[in-house]
């Protein structure tokens, strides 16, 4: 199962687009990350690398 990323959470620091090794990462027109779920691997580098725990596993 890919990632989720709580939009209100994320305070778009893109820690996580540095750390994702599939580039499933990005952030959107906001500032804030999204998921490309059709790429994501669920490694979950992300989940461990966000500061303020705005992504989480669906």
């Amino acid at each position: 199962m890919p990632v989720t990323v709580d939009k209100e959470t994320c305070i778009g620091c893109a820690a996580c687009v540095g750390v994702c090794p599939v580039t499933a990462l990005s952030l959107d027109d906001e500032g804030k990350s999204q998921c490309d779920e059709d790429t994501c691997i669920t490694c979950l580098a992300c989940v461990g690398t966000c500061p303020v725990s705005a992504i989480s596993e669906k």
